[in-house]
């Protein structure tokens, strides 16, 4: 019983590995199921059996590497610990997400894919934010403890990591410039903690 599962799934993952190569390298309308199965080594039948569009495989695609470069992501908070220090720690995970070069490579297509056919990307950008929904938790945790503010913890938490995203994301995105380096990934997280903590914090 277990055999087949086990066979369904790999080539779910082999056709999401091959799907990932050929969107990076072809963007999304050139890539083609026919390419993507061959590069798979399943038939054109199979990779449909379990995506029922190129829109739905690009999704998932998206989706499958912003999880893996993700990690673990998802901190809990933890009331004996200081603010700072566990923000710290969460935004470096984040930055690490964020300078995967497949991952950014494939966002690459997804935000141009957005500007161009935004009824079949924004949805994919719609989950990816939910994705980020762990830093949003843990701000609703420490608001709930009494150490931040009230207030809409979405709110929050786009302010924090879009000062992440100013240095560590978008410039690579748009502009093609190198990933930071670790000196310069603990300057803009110090930063970025530190400005949303003077704010945020109570007294």
């Amino acid at each position: 019983m277990t055999g087949p599962t086990r066979l369904t799934d790999r080539k779910r993952s082999a056709i999401l590995v091959a799907a990932a190569e050929q969107f990076r390298v072809h963007g999304y309308e050139t890539a083609s199921m026919d390419g993507i199965a061959a590069l798979a080594g399943v038939s054109k039948r199979t990779v449909y059996n379990h995506f029922a569009s190129k829109e739905a495989l690009f999704g998932e695609t998206v989706m499958t590497m912003f999880e893996s470069s993700a990690g673990q992501l998802e901190l809990g908070y933890q009331s004996e610990r200081s603010l700072r220090e566990q923000l710290l720690e969460l935004m470096a995970l984040k930055i690490r997400t964020l300078a995967d070069p497949d991952f950014l490579a494939l966002a690459r297509v997804a935000i141009g894919e957005a500007i161009h056919a935004p009824e079949r990307t924004l949805p994919v950008i719609a989950r990816l934010g939910e994705r980020e929904e762990g830093v949003t938790t843990w701000i609703r945790a420490a608001q709930a403890d009494g150490r931040l503010k009230a207030g809409d913890p979405s709110f929050a938490a786009t302010v924090l990591q879009g000062q992440i995203k100013t240095f560590a994301f978008w410039p690579q995105i748009a502009m093609g410039a190198a990933p930071l380096n670790a000196a310069e990934q603990a300057r803009v997280i110090d930063a970025a903690v530190s400005m949303f903590l003077s704010y945020f914090a109570q007294d």
